[in-house]
Order: C-alpha cells, then sequence, then structure tokens
C-alpha cells in the first residue's frame, strides 16, 4: 500500500472513531428550570467540557460581595461541584479559560485559583472582556476528562 492511501485511511479510521462517540449535554433539573441557554456540561468520549462558570450561589443569579478574590473561589467551587456531579474532579481538569472584567486583576484571580490545583496546573488562557454574566468580573470554563 503506496503512503497516501495509509494516510487516507487513517484519516477515515479517525473520523469514524470521532463521530461514532456519544454526546450527551448534561444538567440538573434545577440548572434546567432556570431556562438558561446552554447545558452545565457536555460530555464526549472520555472528556466533559463545562460552560462558562461565575461566582455565584448556585441557584441565585447574582455574585458573592466581596470582589475578585470571594468571586473567584465561588467560581472555583462552582466549578468543582459540576465535575464532581457528572464523575469527574478538580484534578483532572486540563485547560481552563479564564475571562476577566478587568485584566489588571489577573493576579488576585490567580492567587484564589491555584488553591484547587495543588498537584497540578492545566493549560490555561485568561483575557479581559466587558459585560460578563449577571455583572460577574470572573468567568472561567474548563475541560476535564472523565472515566
Amino acid at each position: 500500500m503506496n503512503h497516501r492511501l495509509l494516510c487516507f485511511i487513517s484519516i477515515l479510521l479517525i473520523i469514524g472513531c470521532q463521530s461514532a462517540q456519544k454526546v450527551e449535554y448534561l444538567q440538573t433539573d434545577e440548572h434546567a428550570k432556570q431556562g438558561l441557554p446552554f447545558s452545565e456540561a457536555v460530555r464526549v468520549g472520555n472528556m466533559l467540557y463545562l460552560s462558562g462558570q461565575v461566582g455565584n450561589i448556585p441557584g441565585e443569579m447574582e455574585v458573592v460581595p466581596g470582589g475578585i478574590g470571594p468571586e473567584t473561589r465561588q467560581t472555583m467551587e462552582n466549578i468543582k461541584a459540576v465535575l464532581e456531579r457528572y464523575g469527574s474532579s478538580m484534578d483532572k481538569v486540563v485547560k481552563c479559560l479564564c475571562m476577566l472584567e478587568d485584566i489588571n486583576e489577573w493576579a488576585a484571580m490567580s492567587a484564589e485559583y491555584v488553591k484547587f490545583f495543588p498537584t497540578h496546573k492545566p493549560a490555561r488562557s485568561a483575557f479581559a472582556g466587558t459585560g460578563l454574566a449577571i455583572g460577574a468580573k470572573v468567568e472561567i470554563e474548563c475541560m476535564a476528562t472523565i472515566e
């Protein structure tokens, strides 16, 4: 067999395996009742993709008081709860995306964020934007493996 044919067959196998993976859109009844336009998480194969989380008390539509530190802490607690609810954990997080209202608060956000990853540091990106959900100072989404 020539090299091009082997490459073509390999690509078809990869595409076939990916398209055969089950996609699950995950949310609790409480989340569904809020009428939000997104799932809490989506599972594809052994990956769990979380929607962005902000620093609200679950079920409430306002962020905790106190600024970037307490908001980041609550955001990470919310992420931890979603991961555990769907069979993953903080030690299985491989990538995070942090969106900040003010990039000057990056260091303060990072100081709380790292407390949730004592044994490893996931790949991460961060950027500043205006108008985060419910007036939040930080929103974080992440991807994690799942058994």
